[in-house]
């Protein structure tokens, strides 16, 4: 009887560890809910549906580390939603408000754009397994990762909820875009990942004095704020690029350092 029930006790999951999975299809159904709310043309619930799903996709990560729970399901599990929240939804929520007045045209764009995205999904994956990752890769993304992606696809038609009707969504421009966004989804450009941002304790209550007036502000103006962030992001590539460049350049003074310092070592080692 012991032994049945330590059995059983191994096969069960505690409901701690479904908690990064059930973040994960979420932010699947918030995805799909996109296209839904598109094909109703309640346009602004279409873009909030993956801004919710970018917000689940930044915590089931974070909760999978918390919560020791990161298993080869759960990375399989988040790639595919990814992919749909991240990949499709944007491109058929953009082509249904703007870009299928281009017929085949605005079609391939937004097939490009998905493709662009698996492809940057599956560089990403494989990247993850490679033991001789650079040591900035911690630090910075290989072109614009598939939440924030996303964000910068949408972003003309935040724009657009706040001043109104504008030439933003001319179904040429808006093919363009998504053309751009795919082409730095899989681009070398490094940006930035703020996985391992720290703040100084002296700064801890300024910033969350930040957080609460940018809360409140969100509340009252969401579709100004988050314009304002998504060109934040944008303006913030050509810095991720320098600062990159200027890490890389450090580890590698480092490393030819210490080749230096081994290689004197073993000029200066006693003959046996």
């Amino acid at each position: 009887m012991k032994i049945g029930r330590r059995n059983r006790r191994l096969r069960e999951l505690p409901v701690n560890s479904l908690i990064p999975n059930i973040l994960t299809v979420l932010a699947l159904c918030a995805g799909m809910s996109a296209i839904r709310f598109a094909m109703q043309e309640k346009w602004e619930l279409a873009v909030a549906a993956i801004l919710v799903a970018g917000v689940l996709d930044g915590l089931d990560g974070r909760m999978a580390r918390l919560l020791k729970g990161a298993t080869k399901f759960g990375a399989e599990l988040d790639s595919l939603s990814d992919f749909i929240a991240f990949g499709v939804a944007p491109a058929m929520v953009i082509y249904l408000w703007s870009t299928q007045a281009l017929g085949g045209i605005g079609w391939i764009a937004g097939l490009a754009y998905s493709t662009c995205m698996a492809l940057r999904l599956a560089r990403f994956n494989t990247a993850l397994d490679d033991p001789d990752r650079p040591a900035w890769s911690s630090y910075f993304f290989t072109g614009i990762a598939a939440p924030a992606a996303a964000c910068v696809a949408l972003l003309p038609m935040a724009i657009s909820f706040q001043v109104g009707e504008s030439f933003l969504q001319q179904p040429i421009f808006m093919a363009l875009w998504l053309l751009f966004v795919a082409f730095m989804a899989i681009s070398q450009i490094p940006t930035y990942s703020f996985k391992r941002v720290r703040i100084r304790r002296e700064y801890v209550l300024p910033m969350l004095l930040v957080v609460a007036l940018v809360a409140a502000i969100l509340a009252s103006y969401p579709w100004f704020v988050l314009s304002v962030m998504g060109v934040a992001y944008l303006g913030s590539i050509p810095f991720s690029y320098r600062a990159q460049q200027r890490f890389a350049e450090a580890t590698d003074d480092a490393a030819v350092e210490t080749a230096a310092g081994h290689e004197i070592e073993d000029d200066t080692a006693p003959l046996p």
